[in-house]
């Protein structure tokens, strides 16, 4: 498959599983905090929201080492150099070279199956 057919690909939306509310002229809404007018509740409600947040962040973040190492290994016949890594992610090469040492370590010690 060509780049530009897979990048095409990997760019179209997700199918909605759902209705969306008309927004119309409503403020937006965050998990409806703003909402929360008990300034404890918004407290602990929003640090809960900001640590699942960070955990999914961290655990996406291990995926995506676990994806570079993987596509980075010598082996594959389709092996994907550093740069492309990079690129593909949109990050720095000296990024991607840690990410996919970060990922070797982490397929070494069976991360994808926690």
């Amino acid at each position: 498959m060509s780049e530009p057919q897979e990048q095409k690909r990997r760019l179209r939306p997700a199918p909605l599983l759902f209705e969306p509310r008309d927004a119309g002229d409503e403020a937006e809404h965050f998990f409806d905090l703003e909402s929360e007018e008990d300034p404890r509740r918004l407290l602990d409600r929003s640090t809960e929201l900001a640590l699942a947040f960070r955990a999914a962040a961290d655990r996406a973040t291990e995926f995506q080492a676990m994806a570079a190492a993987q596509l980075a290994d010598p082996k594959r016949f389709d092996r994907v150099s550093l740069a492309g890594i990079a690129e593909r992610a949109e990050w720095s090469e000296d990024y991607a070279k840690k990410m996919v040492e970060f990922g070797q370590v982490l397929l070494r010690n069976g991360a994808a199956q926690d």
